[in-house]
């Protein structure tokens, strides 16, 4: 794992030692990304140059070092990630004639892509990874992103050059960087809390989205293009497979996915939260590395978010050298200033705080760590999968007046009451934020098809955020065609967007700001391939979620550890809005500071505020985006 940027002058020509100079600061603000080494790669002629900082974890030797040039000189790479798989591509190159001088798979990379051509390269990839790879002949560039989106990789115009990085402080580095933030982008983020690709908060600047390669030809003419779409292979046949030949099926992806991951010459671990997820993927492992396997934890002091037990169950059960550490308030509040640095751009998924903090703890230990990230995407995890198929089942069904009353009248009791109802029902049954969630039920009734529904889903405001001027946010299409139904519509959705722009940003940013490298078993693009082709009935059965993976997680641990409701790696942000985070917030959501800055209008803010601290509503993400918003914007803005 690591970290690279670069750029070409748009003059095709340069001064060495500037460019070097450039290029060694761009590197510099990513060596908490690689802090093992660093390099830089110039040529004036052309004004192109790539620097890197590396994170040794496969060929610790030189052999491995970056930027890499062809032994011609012709080509030259830097590349973040992993490929599982290149032990099998190096034999495969070797048998066509092609020489190696090191072990490492970023020579095997450049290589493939010599020898094979870039497009036919990427298609035999197993892994995680971003690269930029230049040909000095043709003054020709290509940037790559994997298909899930793991690794991620920025591009734009900055002043006279086109400029490109892991992370988009690289780019802020330059003198002449005069950003503009982007109001249509900060309209998405309030409504997301995540800024969607291939967006970023700035104009002018994208994220290269997965699946994709851009190619910038010597006349400066940069075209990007997908080489793989989750959305064709929902968009195929069900699979005609028994469920006992798809519990196999996935059991075996799984596990070699897993086996293939545990590859490394440097101490390796697991981050397990005590779901599903993380809990098939611990088990997995120790089947490979019986009783050696570590594991790590965030431990909470409110019941109702802490899984901490759970995964101490799961620990002991498998055996694992099991870590756990606890997330109060005090250490959120005390991360919170550091957010907008290690992401960049405004990001408020909460669980940021506590996938830092483990991340941290991680690398007390060990220097990669596989993680069950990807989980409720592919396998249907999330509530809405169940929910909203069976809410637009009925309600489609009554006149659109009856829906709008039904929901107002859910919605006409407050949160905090429908939660002392749900306090009779077992706590082991208990749904958290029972009150949030039919909230959210009132407003999906009242929606008049299934892309409205989703929309309002994901949405953490019911109406128009509270943007001024924001325009028209831009969104990937609905995928109206997809024959196989709302939930796998959903699904492909999330995997397309929710799941790189928000899952996989806040897994590489957090264990990267530590410098761990964080591997996710669960994305392995072949598997995610064949859940994507399975009926729904072996995804969801009589309203149980990932339904096959726990068929495969019983395998391995008792049936008491799987059968226990989702909780989801959350803090109690609600608590603590009204508690020890209170006077901070208090004083960024002030409504002359909200005023002043320009950017959100103070009145629907100000209201879902003192309507949260009453406890008449529970507007935890729309003010944590706020929040987050505010907070960059006084750092960066």
């Amino acid at each position: 794992m690591c970290g690279f940027a670069g750029f070409i002058e748009n003059s095709g020509g340069g001064n060495h030692e500037v460019l070097e100079h450039q290029a060694k600061t761009m590197a510099a603000s990513l060596t908490h990304r690689g802090p093992d080494s660093s390099g830089v790669w110039v040529n004036p002629d052309a004004g192109a140059a790539f620097s890197f900082r590396r994170l040794s974890i496969i060929d610790l030797t030189a052999g491995g070092e970056q930027p890499m040039l062809s032994e011609d000189g012709r080509f030259v790479i830097v590349f973040n990630g992993e490929i599982y798989n290149y032990t099998a591509i190096r034999n495969i190159l070797i048998s066509e004639g092609v020489r190696f001088r090191s072990r490492s798979d970023t020579e095997v990379l450049l290589k493939a892509c010599m020898h094979w051509g870039i497009e036919r390269t990427i298609g035999d990839l197993v892994g995680m990874f971003a690269f930029a790879l230049w040909d000095n002949v043709k003054r020709k560039l290509w940037i790559a992103r994997d298909r899930l989106g793991i690794k991620p990789v920025y591009y734009g115009q900055v002043g006279n050059r086109f400029a490109f990085a892991s992370e988009l402080k690289a780019l802020r580095t330059f003198k002449d960087w005069q950003p503009t933030i982007d109001q249509i982008a900060l309209g998405s983020f309030v409504r997301l809390n995540h800024v969607p690709s291939p967006s970023t908060i700035y104009t002018g600047v994208s994220k290269l989205e997965p699946g994709c390669i851009l190619e910038r030809q010597a006349d400066r003419v940069a075209t990007v293009s997908r080489y793989w779409n989750v959305g064709d292979y929902y968009q195929q046949p069900s699979l005609d497979i028994s469920e006992e030949d798809a519990v196999s099926e996935c059991e075996r992806l799984l596990s070699d996915a897993v086996k293939q991951r545990l590859v490394s010459d440097v101490p390796l671990g697991a981050l397990l939260s005590g779901g599903i997820d993380s809990s098939t993927v611990v088990a997995l492992m120790n089947r490979v590395n019986k009783g050696e396997v570590r594991t790590f934890t965030i431990a909470f002091g409110d019941k109702t978010y802490n899984e901490a037990d759970n995964a101490k169950e799961i620990a002991l059960h498998i055996g694992t050298n099991h870590t756990a550490l606890n997330l109060s308030s005090d250490k959120a509040l005390g991360l919170i200033s550091r957010l907008p640095d290690i992401y960049d751009e405004p990001f408020a998924d909460s669980s940021a705080l506590p996938t830092y903090l483990v991340s941290q703890l991680a690398r007390e230990h060990v220097t990669v760590a596989l993680s069950g990230d990807g989980g409720d995407e592919v396998f249907f995890g999330y509530n809405r999968y169940t929910v909203a198929p069976m809410v637009w089942r009925k309600s489609r069904l009554l006149p659109n007046f009856l829906r709008k009353a039904g929901g107002c009248a859910i919605k006409s009791i407050s949160p905090r009451f429908w939660d002392r109802i749900a306090m009779m029902v077992p706590q082991s049954r208990r749904p958290r934020t029972f009150g949030v969630k039919l909230h959210k039920l009132g407003d999906i009734i009242a929606e008049n098809s299934e892309e409205a529904i989703y929309r309002q889903l994901i949405s953490h405001w019911g109406g128009a955020p509270p943007v001024l001027n924001q325009g028209i946010a831009s969104e990937h299409d609905w995928p109206r065609d997809y024959p196989r139904g709302f939930a796998a519509k959903m699904a492909m959705q999330d995997t397309r967007t929710y799941l790189p722009d928000d899952i996989l940003t806040k897994i590489d940013r957090a264990s990267m700001a530590v410098s761990l490298e964080v591997r996710v078993p669960l994305l392995d693009h072949r598997l995610v391939e064949f859940m994507a082709r399975l009926p729904a009935s072996l995804k969801q059965k009589n309203s149980t979620s990932k339904y096959l993976l726990r068929k495969v997680l019983k395998k391995y641990v008792p049936d008491a550890l799987v059968d226990r409701p989702k909780m989801g790696f959350a803090v109690p942000l609600d608590r603590w809005l009204r508690g020890p985070l209170r006077d901070w917030a208090e004083d960024i959501l002030d409504e002359r500071k909200l005023k002043n800055g320009g950017w959100f209008d103070p009145v629907p803010i100000r209201k879902a505020w003192h309507q949260h601290l009453a406890g008449s509503g529970n507007h935890q993400e729309g003010l944590w985006g706020i929040l987050m918003a505010q907070t960059w914007l006084d750092r960066w803005g």
